[in-house]
């Protein structure tokens, strides 16, 4: 069943986006007394459709919450190519991330323009929300993008930093020994990874370097690797 997330709730009707009603009547053709799923403050609730000049979303019935006790993942990573950031963004979010963190760092070759910020940030939450709705999720992730990297020493929970120069130390074993930890920051460089000085300042901000092993991975599949591995380790 179509699923939807929903603005506003009035009495017993939902309000939807705009472009949420154009595909319900345009890409769904949905008809009168069709329902769907929506989803508010967390809450999943099944919903009829009324549909005339205008199209109404009434509340039929709640659905049972299920409980999520997976620890909240943040996934902290540069600026890159626009291909790459829609493919992290969808896969990311299907695979439970909750947080994305875009920072600019030494190697990092594509620049974000602070006048454009706010278009990106739009552009990138559409595709957090669209992922959502096709991955069934009861929330949307958040994005933003972070000019003062101080900030990231401040946030609380296991830090981890990919590091292409890090050998024994595996993602694995950290898990292994915080498998109730209820925050996950992850951090991954652009291509070629950080520099030497940025690892060692994130050390300094309480990241602990870990290797993903042997093989050189695209810095799009990281992110995907990243996040199914914490899935299957704290998946109930």
């Amino acid at each position: 069943m179509q699923r939807y997330f929903a603005k506003e709730k009035i009495n017993d009707e939902f309000i939807l986006q705009d472009d949420d009603l154009y595909h319900i009547k345009t890409v769904m053709r949905m008809k009168n007394g069709g329902q769907v799923e929506v989803v508010y403050e967390n809450n999943v609730y099944l919903c009829n459709l009324n549909i005339d000049s205008s199209i109404h979303i009434i509340v039929d019935s709640i659905l049972e919450k299920r409980e999520n006790n997976e620890p909240e993942v943040i996934l902290v990573l540069p600026f890159l190519k626009e291909q790459k950031i829609d493919l992290i963004l969808q896969k990311g979010t299907e695979l439970g991330i909750n947080k994305f963190i875009f920072i600019e760092t030494e190697r990092t070759i594509v620049k974000v323009d602070e006048k454009k910020e706010q278009s990106k940030l739009d552009r990138w939450s559409r595709i957090c929300k669209e992922a959502s709705e096709q991955s069934m999720r009861t929330d949307i992730p958040t994005v933003e993008i972070l000019r003062d990297k101080e900030a990231l020493g401040q946030m609380d929970g296991l830090k981890l930093l990919c590091s292409t120069k890090e050998r024994d130390k595996t993602i694995k074993n950290f898990l292994k020994n915080n498998t109730k930890c209820d925050k996950i920051i992850l951090m991954i460089g652009p291509e070629g990874g950080l520099s030497s000085k940025e690892e060692m300042y994130f050390e300094n901000k309480g990241f602990a370097k870990i290797t993903l092993g042997t093989q050189i991975m695209r810095v799009e599949t990281v992110p995907i690797f990243l996040a199914s591995i914490i899935r299957y380790e704290y998946m109930e």
